[in-house]
């Protein structure tokens, strides 16, 4: 159980002036009983805000990534968290990005406020797979499948050479590339270290998790039982 402010104020309500004005005036309800003192405790379940129920305790959503986007609370340009609602910017702590997406990739991320659970899906121990949608400046050699899936392929600057990769060819110039971890911009890099040039990428799945279903700019809220590490 926390204060009716204190849960309020972490959940964008306003800040915790604007919160206790609002619990003065009747807006907030426990259990069905309008409840007017801001230091009242009670369990986030039970709690209504103009009788609807308040916003979970954690989010996690899922959004189709526009290009030109910024996966950053500071940079210039505009910014992901721009698309979501102006009260979950407000949440403390801040929803973020389960890793990064260029300013000129598209597709499948997630983002969230949960820090335990963003850890665990960037953590480089889990092996998280996600698939990719590539288009390339040049036509294939013949030999990158073979070369992704060696484990052998060193990036410059790396200590450790590449995990495993799945190559799937669509044509000589679009492919699938499915990956277990996340390196600084590694399917730009992988292809790079080969002699191509991406030119367009679409990240299509992230763990289990897709977004076709979105046009570019939507999300959705799912629960985290949701994400199966796989």
């Amino acid at each position: 159980m926390d204060r009716l402010d204190k849960i309020l104020t972490s959940l964008g309500y306003g800040s915790r002036k604007e919160v206790q004005a609002l619990i003065k005036r009747g807006h907030v309800s426990i259990n069905g009983i309008v409840m007017r003192d801001a230091k009242q405790k009670a369990h986030h379940e039970d709690i209504r805000f103009d009788k609807e129920l308040i916003d979970p305790k954690f989010l996690v959503v899922v959004m189709n990534k526009p290009s030109n986007i910024v996966c950053s609370h500071n940079d210039a340009g505009k910014l992901i968290y721009s698309f979501l609602p102006e009260r979950w910017q407000q949440r403390d702590p801040k929803i973020s990005t389960v890793g990064r997406l260029d300013s000129d990739t598209t597709g499948v991320i997630i983002l969230t406020d949960d820090g335990k659970l963003n850890h665990a899906l960037t953590s480089p121990k889990k092996h998280i797979k996600k698939i990719y949608k590539v288009t390339l400046a040049m036509p294939l050699n013949g030999d990158e499948a073979d070369i992704f899936a060696s484990g052998e392929l060193m990036l410059r600057g790396d200590e450790k050479p590449c995990l495993s990769a799945k190559l799937t060819i669509i044509d000589p110039f679009n492919v699938y590339l499915e990956l277990f971890e996340g390196r600084y911009h590694q399917v730009k890099r992988m292809f790079a270290a080969l002699g191509n040039k991406v030119v367009k990428l679409h990240r299509e799945q992230f763990a289990n998790i897709r977004a076709d279903d979105l046009v570019e700019g939507e999300y959705r809220v799912i629960s985290k039982q949701n994400i199966r590490f796989i």
